[in-house]
């Protein structure tokens, strides 16, 4: 017996360290979601940077809206060929999203997101050089491509290079910078006209040519293409000259060499945990367009001019778009806080109600069951709380997990097949929008959208996945349903020392 405690006694303090263990990792993991801006800085920086081309995408799409009147008038453009020249964007994004995974995988993210802004480059100087409405065909198709090629080229470089705690926040600065582009195309919109807003987005597209060179390829991408050195150099580079990346240098490469083992043929992309992913990708693209965004926002002005709303249309418009810019930003704070999920709640419920509001209301109006004129700042409400609830979920988050969940493997073919799907519902939604407004009247159009977000939020709920805080190789280890263990199965025994030698003392008592 005496034998026996002695055993117990001296296994206890060898038992002690495997108990602490758990909260030592919980520590741990506390530990990580604490950094500095002096430890993300160079994360930030190549976040601005390529963020910059997202500002010359969102002043590319804003392009038409204020240039639309001058534009008809020095080429005596029709509504048909006005109509043409905003629809040949979204078709050129079709064509770009197909290519741009074939071109991230070959030429890398960061040759790829060069090329999109010299494409950029040469679009506007087609249209400043116009002579004809067929140069302004060309220079919207070649904007559009590289629009497609970028939207799927900035969410995958963002994850690859930006560590899990900030990935949510630095992620939506394409976002917010694409805002930027909108308005700051609607100011100098104001002021100018079609030609200078052109040599303004030639302009713009210059300072990218410029940082391009103090951002470092991905440290995925290189470990893909067999370049380890400089993968670890990268990675150095992004995280800090202080940091150890020896741990996440090493999951990146076994990452990696898990994706190598898997089937090289393209039919991987079809199979069954791949297309589930793929899917929810896909879905959310799906719900995001038809919410109605893009035809909204396109036609804010004649909507509110049709509203007969209190304050002048032109207000109202800025209004709206001050809010889309603003909005962003406020996503941005809370994603990596509150997480993905939470902030797609907050969204779809804000774009139901609004849009519920809103049916209502044209609904009260246009069959003249009672008079809204007194109501008539409502409409203006309804169109903030829409864009407010979009811009903080349905807008960037996307987006973002494009980025995240799509396996490795499969990232960039995926990505295409997203950006071309979601380019493809952007056309039909903004080119339909007038016609469905004219077949059902707008008060079932905003209620078809609303049934449409209603349906996005069960999606979601059931579905979509949380990505807050976790690194790729373990977001892509859980959704191949491999469970990503952060403690030996002894550590989660955890008896306290004392009752534990109690008990068995007891029982060798009893035993005698």
């Amino acid at each position: 017996m005496s034998t026996l405690e002695e055993n117990l006694r001296m296994t206890i303090p060898e038992i002690e360290p495997l108990q602490k263990k758990p909260d030592e990792d919980q520590k741990e993991q506390e530990d990580k979601t604490q950094w500095t801006l002096g430890q993300i800085k160079k994360q930030l920086l190549t976040a601005v940077a390529v963020s910059w081309v997202s500002m010359i995408i969102g002043y590319s799409s804003a392009y038409t809206s204020p240039a639309q009147i001058s534009l008809e008038k020095e080429f005596s453009i029709t509504q048909n060929q006005m109509s043409w020249i905003s629809s040949f964007m979204p078709l050129g994004a079709l064509v770009g999203g197909l290519c741009g995974g074939t071109l991230i995988e070959y030429l890398g993210r960061k040759w790829t997101i060069l090329l999109t802004n010299i494409l950029f480059l040469a679009a506007w100087s087609v249209n400043y050089f116009a002579q004809s409405y067929e140069y302004l065909y060309a220079s919207r198709i070649i904007s559009g491509t590289s629009v497609g090629i970028a939207s799927l080229t900035l969410p995958v470089y963002l994850a690859e290079t930006i560590q899990p705690e900030v990935r949510g926040t630095l992620g939506l600065l394409p976002t917010a910078f694409g805002n930027i582009g909108i308005l700051v195309c609607f100011l100098f919109g104001t002021v100018y006209q079609w030609k200078i807003l052109a040599l303004i987005g030639a302009i713009i597209s210059l300072p990218f040519l410029v940082l391009i060179w103090f951002i470092p390829e991905t440290p995925r991408h290189l470990v893909a293409k067999g370049k380890d050195e400089k993968s670890r150099e990268s990675l150095q580079w992004l995280r800090g000259p202080s940091t150890d990346v020896d741990k996440e240098f090493l999951e990146l490469q076994k990452s990696q060499k898990e994706s190598d083992e898997q089937n090289e043929s393209v039919m991987v992309l079809f199979s069954l945990n791949n297309l589930k992913l793929l899917s929810i990708v896909l879905g959310l693209m799906f719900f995001q367009q038809f919410s109605g965004i893009n035809a909204v926002i396109f036609y804010t002005t004649k909507i509110f001019k049709e509203s007969g709303s209190t304050l002048d249309e032109s207000i109202c418009t800025t209004i709206v778009g001050v809010v889309n810019f603003v909005s962003t930003f406020i996503a941005a704070v809370l994603i990596d806080k509150l997480g993905r999920k939470v902030l797609l709640y907050v969204s779809s419920v804000s774009m139901i109600i609004s849009l519920g509001v809103l049916g209502a209301y044209f609904y009260l109006k246009n069959l003249a069951i009672m008079d809204v004129t007194p109501f008539g700042w409502l409409p203006l409400i309804s169109f903030v709380i829409y864009v407010l609830g979009f811009s903080l979920g349905f807008g960037p988050i996307p987006w973002l997990m494009m980025g995240e969940i799509l396996p490795a493997k499969i990232r960039g073919p995926a990505a295409s097949v997203s950006t071309a799907f979601n380019w493809t519902c952007t056309f039909i939604v903004t080119k339909t929008f007038l016609l469905i407004i004219e077949a059902i009247g707008t008060h079932f159009t905003f209620w078809m959208f609303g049934i449409i977000v209603l349906l996005g939020l069960g999606f979601t709920i059931l579905f979509v996945p949380e990505t807050r805080g976790q690194s790729l190789a373990d977001i892509e280890r859980k959704l191949a349903g491999v469970k990503v263990r952060r403690m030996s199965s002894v550590a989660n025994l955890k008896p306290m020392p004392s009752t534990f030698l109690d008990e068995m003392t007891d029982f060798c008592n009893i035993r005698e």
